[in-house]
């Protein structure tokens, strides 16, 4: 009687595959690239997904001031923060937003698709966010991607 044996591949810290991706915003809808950035951080294309290790890549987000807002999002869309204190709360539209830190607008959107625990936090420290074209992680030699390209 021929058996076949079968094991479940469960990554940890040390064995998963970490690798540098760039991602070019330029043109892209927010959250459209939102959803794919928060995949890639989670690392949940890789065959070897296990959801409680950190097991996605580290993803350089570059021209994020060129990013786009379906609609009438630009106006409409608001940004609510609060410092804690009575009466301190402040809401902000989305146009103010782009102008004052394009870099939190992309942030935000894919923090807010990412696991509100431990986790989510350590997987959102593998994201850099730059409003420009150039970053600052020329020495990791990341790989551009083409989010089109990506189901």
């Amino acid at each position: 009687m021929n058996t076949l044996s079968y094991k479940t591949i469960s990554a940890n810290k040390e064995t998963v595959n970490k690798e540098w991706l760039l991602v070019d915003a330029e043109g892209e809808v927010l959250g459209r690239l939102a959803t794919k950035v928060a995949m890639m951080l989670r690392g949940k294309y890789k065959p070897e997904f296990t959801p409680h290790v950190d097991c996605g890549d580290n993803v350089v987000i570059i021209n994020a001031d060129k990013i786009k807002l379906t609609g009438n999002k630009w106006a409409d869309k608001k940004y609510i923060s609060h410092s804690g204190y009575p009466g301190g709360q402040k809401i902000i539209n989305a146009e103010d937003l782009m102008a004052k830190k394009p870099v939190a607008m992309v942030e935000k959107a894919v923090k807010g698709m990412l696991p509100k625990s431990r986790l989510g936090s350590q997987l959102f420290r593998n994201l850099f966010v730059y409003d420009g074209a150039e970053h600052n992680q020329q020495a990791q030699k990341p790989k551009k991607i083409n989010l089109n390209d990506i189901k």
